[in-house]
């Protein structure tokens, strides 16, 4: 494995790591932002785009598990907008 891949791994790792912290945060009714996570995202996908594909596919389970974890993160922030439209109402 070349460094590109681990990395990206490393990225990876931030990314998750920036999911959890966003999600426990909305989960107490902090306010959320989530530019950082945007941020590492952009960096994630700046680095794998740039190595050989060969080093792309060994990241492929690792970039599945972010992109479940993102599309969690996106399910509680719209149940909170809904909760937050009926407190509105």
């Amino acid at each position: 494995m070349t460094a590109a891949p681990v990395q990206a791994r490393e990225e990876l790792s931030k990314v998750a790591s920036l999911v959890l912290t966003a999600r426990r945060l909305l989960a107490s009714g902090t306010l959320v932002d989530l530019s950082a996570i945007e941020d590492r995202v952009r960096v994630v996908v700046d680095t794998v785009e740039a190595m050989p594909a060969e080093d792309g596919r060994e990241l492929l389970d690792d970039m599945t598990t972010l992109i479940d974890k993102l599309d969690r993160l996106s399910q509680e922030l719209q149940e909170q907008l809904v909760q937050f439209d009926d407190t509105r109402s």
